[in-house]
Parts: C-alpha cells; sequence; structure tokens
C-alpha cells in the first residue's frame, strides 16, 4: 500500500511539472507573437508613409572617426588631452618618454659642431657658396625645430589656461614662415650644387654632412614620440593612460577624434533599394532615444561597392545577413544626436521631395 501511494504521489507531481512547463511554454509563444505583431504594426505605418526605402545607420563625425595610434612603441609619459577638447591640427595629443631620443639628437648636435668647426680651419676657396647654402639649410632646420617646440608649448598653455588664442595663432603662423624659409634655403643649395664651377665636397666637408643627416634622422625620432591631431577637431575618447606601453597595432586607439561641428549617418541600405535613390535625395533620420522626433538630412554619397552588414536596426539587437551598400547622409540640423547613435535612415520618394 505504501509502496502503491508514493508512485500515485509521483505521477501526480510528474503531472504538474508538465503543466507548468506547457504555461511557460505559451506565455513565450505570446510574448513573442505580441512582438511579431507590433513590429508588423510598425512596418505598416512606415510603409504608409510611403518610403521608398529605410535603412539602419550610425551617426559619426562629418570627418569620420579618427582614430589615433602611436607611431611607434613607447612608454606613454604625458597626455594633454581629454574628452571635448577641442584640438587643432597639429597640436600634441600624447607624448611618450624621449629621454633616451633627445640624448641622442645632443650626441648629433655635439657631433655636427665638431664638424663644423673642423670643416671651418680649411678655406673653402671656390666651394665658399655651397658652404654658405648649407649652413643656411642647417640653421633653417633649427629654426623650424625651435618653431615647432614654440607651437607646442603655446598649445598646451592654452590647454591648461595658462595660454591665449592668439598666441597659439602667432607661434603657428611663425613655424609655417620657419617651414616656407626652410623649402627657400633648399631650393638654393640645389641651385648652388648644379652650378658647373661648383667643386665636390671635401672629406672634412663630407664628414659634416652626415653628421648633419644622423642629426636629422634622430630628430625625425624624436618627433614620432610626439603624436599629434591630424585635423582641427574634438577629442571623442582618451584612452591613453600615462605610465601605459603605446603600440602601433594596439587593440584601442590611443585617442578617438572627430569633427563634430557637423555629423552625418553612415547607413546601410539593402542592395536591391539601391536603385530606389539617388545622390541629393531627401532623407529623414529617427532614433529611438528620441522618439516622436525627425532629423532631415540628404544622401551625400552611394558607395559603388556592396559589402555585407555590419549594422543592426535600431530597434533589434540581431545583425541580418543581408548585403549592403553604404549611404552617407549629411544632416541638416543633428540637434541633440551623438557620435555613435544608432538610427534609422527613411528616403523619400521623389513625389513627397517635391512637396
Amino acid at each position: 500500500m505504501i509502496a502503491l501511494a508514493m508512485i500515485t504521489w509521483k505521477q501526480q507531481r510528474s503531472t504538474e511539472h508538465l503543466s507548468k512547463g506547457v504555461v511557460f511554454v505559451g506565455l513565450i509563444l505570446a510574448t513573442a507573437a505580441a512582438a511579431v505583431a507590433q513590429t508588423e504594426i510598425g512596418n505598416a505605418q512606415d510603409n504608409s508613409e510611403g518610403w521608398q526605402a529605410v535603412a539602419p545607420g550610425l551617426v559619426e563625425p562629418r570627418s569620420g572617426e579618427i582614430r589615433i595610434f602611436a607611431p611607434v612603441f613607447g612608454r606613454i609619459s604625458e597626455v594633454s588631452v581629454a574628452v571635448n577638447d577641442e584640438v587643432l591640427a597639429d597640436e600634441p595629443l600624447v607624448r611618450l618618454d624621449d629621454e633616451e631620443a633627445r640624448a641622442r639628437v645632443d650626441a648629433q648636435r655635439a657631433e655636427v659642431a665638431t664638424r663644423e668647426k673642423a670643416r671651418d680651419e680649411k678655406s673653402a676657396g671656390k666651394a665658399a657658396n655651397r658652404r654658405k647654402a648649407e649652413d643656411a639649410v642647417a640653421d633653417a632646420e633649427e629654426a623650424m625645430v625651435d618653431a615647432r617646440a614654440a607651437f607646442d608649448d603655446a598649445a598646451i598653455a592654452r590647454r591648461t589656461d595658462k595660454g591665449s588664442e592668439s598666441t597659439v595663432a602667432s607661434a603657428r603662423a611663425a613655424w609655417t614662415s620657419a617651414q616656407e624659409n626652410l623649402h627657400h634655403e633648399r631650393d638654393r643649395l640645389q641651385n648652388v650644387e648644379n652650378e658647373s664651377e661648383t667643386p665636390l665636397p671635401t672629406q672634412l666637408e663630407g664628414q659634416l654632412n652626415v653628421a648633419r643627416e644622423n642629426l636629422r634622422a634622430s630628430i625625425a625620432e624624436l618627433q614620432k614620440l610626439i603624436v599629434r591631431a591630424p585635423i582641427a577637431s574634438t577629442v571623442l575618447q582618451v584612452n591613453a593612460k600615462v605610465g601605459e606601453l603605446a603600440a602601433p597595432a594596439a587593440a584601442q586607439p590611443l585617442v578617438l577624434l572627430g569633427d563634430i561641428s557637423k555629423l552625418r549617418v553612415r547607413a546601410e541600405l539593402d542592395e536591391q533599394d539601391v536603385g530606389k535613390i539617388k545622390q541629393g535625395d531627401k532623407v529623414v533620420v529617427r532614433a529611438n532615444a528620441f522618439p516622436g522626433r525627425d532629423f532631415s538630412g540628404r544622401v551625400a554619397t552611394i558607395a559603388p561597392i556592396v559589402v555585407a552588414g555590419r549594422i543592426n536596426p535600431a530597434a533589434s539587437r540581431n545583425l541580418t545577413d543581408i548585403s549592403v551598400t553604404e549611404v552617407m547622409i549629411d544632416l541638416d540640423d543633428f540637434g541633440p544626436l551623438l557620435v555613435g547613435m544608432k538610427v534609422d535612415a527613411y528616403f523619400r520618394p521623389e513625389t513627397l521631395q517635391q512637396k
């Protein structure tokens, strides 16, 4: 009797578990059906507005996202910028440890001074014009190095509220002038060397030229340790930290830049819809973050290649396996949209664009 009662009890428990499982599965199916129905309603609403095509996209700076990496391996010794800072073209962003590089530059400068003194102890003779032109180039190179360093100091001082915009502008003008003067002096040296009466360099002159070339190389290596902004832009992200090692092929950039004075949308249009749009067409951009608000724009470019889709639709977390063409959309008024935000781009048909 006891055994029979135990078997009956187990059968009842099994039946209860099965019933609960059926109810749970039913709830899941009902939820999924509701989601599908909601999606169908949304699609019906979109279609009712008469759009030519709809494509998911990402908001980005008009310059694109500029990922800044270190050109060489090195330990980060200084980070000069923070998120939201507006930087100038050529402004220093990150500095790598340069103690050894500076020591090499100093050693090469000492070598140049020694070789120059030895050369000057001998008469120049017919090579006087060439010597003068070579010295002018060397002086112009040093002037440019000094002007670039002055610009760096002025830019960093401005960022720490110890300098002014006018000081930075003057420093940049001086740097530009120094570069132009260097080009002029190099052209003049080339003309002198091309003259038929100019003799070949002597042994001492050749040794000085080698020392100067080594100095140029050491200065170039030193400059690689200063990571600069390629264009005037805004700092979107800073990953560099003092003391960390920087590498050219790092997993993430030291700094992420972008010109956010204007924003655009990089949309991925299904290849089947490419023939429905053209450059200049009006576009309405919508973001889930701002329901009920439309952002206007126009088709700027249509890529001449079809690739695999990489952007999920704004309302989905699953990447659909479709082939797409990238369409760049210039936004007329981006308002509160942020870089990296997912949006949907709605392309207007010509009949609506004429209204």
